[in-house]
């Protein structure tokens, strides 16, 4: 039997716990603001506003911890963002109740994907360099926003590149959560951060009865579900597997889907697979032996339940960081996945170039039909992957 102490250092790892605390700061200050907005497109009320909150932290959370315990995998889960940034051009027509018969539908949809079984099979014949690829196409941005943001705060992100630079050399685990204090203690200096303001009540659920309007449901429905299993759940499953998972597929679409069933009459618009910020709990800065990295994935399940609680308080905090910060712990905390991926896409001459348009395509940030470059650049990639093979046969 384990002692009280053994069971402490297993999992009060501080690498683990900044990881998941810095991939939810990441998911929320990238975009609860579009969240807010997709809210505010319904008519929500202040109270409908909060339970949209307590409703997508407590499905993350629920999800992170569960998922990730049962599959010792790091598996993070997500709102869709461009599922929400959808909503805030095609709610502004619909009543509320409308729009949780929306997420419903959305819901039940991306459910039977699971179960059926057919998005897995469609994902088993991605080659694990395009994954590769796919992945270090999402996470460029990041790296190069992490030098961009010093233009506008040359000193607090020179400092906290400097703390990553030296802990790398002499403190490798501790790196990245070293960089987030220097950049937090950096920021508190240069200016005051006022939590003493924060609002500390919690959030309180609110049961939405869902009206269900047929030209809602195809009119903004099939989009939102499309978006979301394109733009998401496609680069959340090719995250798991360049890290090397092969965690099954139809168990998280399915779980995702279920959720969103049970939360949708909260404002649980859509829970799905995360991409960038389940990178962060991937990386060997989480941890250096991989078969451990899920525990950071369950303390970002911890963090994301107490956002949902206290919804109000996690959002007013978040957003007295100043940007630059965050832009900075992202791109640290997600350099060596970029590196590593960009070797596994790569290293094998043969795919090379169906690889290079793969990262290419993701990198651009185009957006077709309402589509994101992630789909299309593994679409593209695969093309060629194919073309490439069949030329090489011919020859």
């Amino acid at each position: 039997m384990r002692s009280p102490l053994s069971l402490a250092s297993r999992w009060l790892k501080i690498s683990h716990i900044s990881a998941g605390l810095i991939a939810v700061l990441v998911g929320y200050t990238s975009s609860v603001a579009i969240v807010f907005q997709a809210a505010s497109a319904a008519g929500a009320t202040t109270e409908q506003l909060n339970s949209w909150m307590w409703a997508l932290g407590i499905g993350m959370g629920l999800t992170c911890i569960s998922l990730s315990l049962v599959y010792r995998t790091p598996i993070l889960t997500a709102w869709s963002t461009p599922g929400a940034a959808l909503l805030v051009t095609s709610l502004d027509s619909l009543t509320m109740n409308e729009a949780i018969g929306v997420f419903l539908f959305s819901s039940t949809l991306i459910t039977l994907c699971g179960v059926t079984g057919w998005f897995e099979r469609i994902m088993h014949t991605v080659p694990r360099s395009l994954a590769a690829a796919m992945l270090a196409g999402i996470l460029l941005k990041f790296g190069m926003d992490l030098f961009g943001a010093m233009q506008s705060e040359l000193l607090l992100v020179t400092l906290m590149f400097g703390t990553f630079i030296l802990a790398r050399k002499f403190l490798p685990r501790y790196s990245v959560p070293l960089s987030l204090l220097v950049g937090v203690l950096c920021a508190s200096l240069q200016a005051p951060l006022h939590l003493d303001e924060l609002d500390w009540t919690p959030a309180q659920p609110l049961l939405m009865w869902p009206v269900f309007s047929w030209s809602a449901l195809i009119g903004v429905g099939v989009p939102l579900f499309i978006v979301t299993m394109t733009s998401q759940n496609i680069p959340g499953l090719a995250v798991l597997r360049a890290n090397g998972y092969q965690t099954p597929a139809s168990p998280l679409i399915s779980w995702t889907g279920l959720t969103g069933l049970i939360l949708a009459p909260m404002g649980g618009f859509s829970f799905n697979l995360a991409a960038i910020t389940a990178a962060i709990c991937m990386s060997p800065d989480a941890d250096s032996d991989a078969t451990q990295r899920y525990k950071a994935s369950i303390w970002a399940g911890t963090f994301y339940l107490l956002t949902g609680i206290f919804g109000a308080t996690v959002v007013g905090l978040f957003a007295a960081f100043p940007y630059e910060l965050v832009a900075a712990i992202a791109g640290l905390a997600l350099l060596s996945t970029l590196g590593n991926s960009l070797v596994d896409a790569l290293q094998d001459s043969a795919g090379r170039e169906a690889a290079l348009v793969t990262f290419l395509t993701t990198a651009s940030g185009m957006t077709l039909m309402g589509i994101g470059s992630a789909f299309w650049g593994l679409l593209l990639g695969s093309l060629c992957h194919v073309l490439m093979r069949i030329d090489r046969r011919g020859t």
